[in-house]
């Protein structure tokens, strides 16, 4: 909550034309280029990262493939993990997430704009759909993000257990997979702290359909968590 209320403070004046530009881009999301959206996501999150003492790392993205869509798996930490790979990433995605975010401030404009989707993974039968249905926007061209833990860790830089029902979207589209290894972005919102935070986020090589095709889902999850537990290890043991 400190955080918060510095970046706000630092940036009041802007915080009404930056939010009021926020809603006008969320009401016509389908009529705005993912170009401009992603150019007033960099703008936001930068003054944000800045009055909120916070800076981000971005390494390895040469590895994001340039010439098919793809999807971000990354570990998930807290509140500021997609605005930390929204930074970094030189190209526009989309998000599935949890239920419970479609309310939370600023945020659900984030994702509106994104044309993210709500996923309830208590109701088999709606994630079902959303899984077809990311599947089938991910075939016609759109990137997407997933986290595979399905919750936040709470557990500062211990990588929990990815869920092999998380990769059942890039199986139906035959994508790659891009592992994505964050660290210490649990500082940023969840804690109530506002000391200078350095958050490291790292795109590792991709999954390609044809490596992972005759693997079981469980067995791509247990790959996928292998590869960013141990990048996590080393950003630790190099930072």
């Amino acid at each position: 909550m400190k955080r918060i209320c510095l970046m706000v403070i630092k940036n009041l004046v802007m915080v009404p034309y930056l939010y009021l530009k926020l809603c006008y881009y969320a009401w016509n999301q389908k009529r705005i280029p993912d170009e401009k959206k992603l150019a007033l996501f960099k703008e936001i999150i930068e003054r944000a990262n800045r009055a909120g003492n916070v800076t981000v790392h971005s390494y390895g993205t040469e590895h994001i493939p340039k010439d098919q869509s793809f999807m971000y798996v990354p570990n998930h930490q807290g509140l500021y993990d997609v605005l930390a790979i929204l930074s970094g990433s030189p190209c526009f995605f989309s998000v599935v997430m949890k239920k419970e975010l479609e309310h939370v401030f600023f945020l659900n404009k984030i994702f509106q704009i994104m044309g993210a989707y709500s996923m309830d993974r208590e109701d088999v039968r709606q994630a079902m759909k959303v899984i077809i249905n990311v599947s089938r926007e991910v075939s016609a061209g759109k990137n997407f993000l997933i986290f595979p833990e399905g919750t936040r860790s709470r557990k500062q830089n211990t990588v929990g257990q990815f869920k092999a029902g998380s990769f059942k979207c890039a199986i139906k589209a035959k994508c790659p997979i891009v592992p994505v290894a964050i660290t210490d972005a649990y500082q940023v919102f969840d804690t109530d702290s506002a000391k200078p935070v350095t958050v490291t986020v790292q795109y590792l090589e991709p999954v390609y359909y044809e490596e992972y095709k005759m693997m079981k889902t469980n067995e791509i999850a247990e790959l996928v968590e292998k590869k960013i537990k141990n990048a996590v290890k080393k950003i630790e043991k190099n930072s």
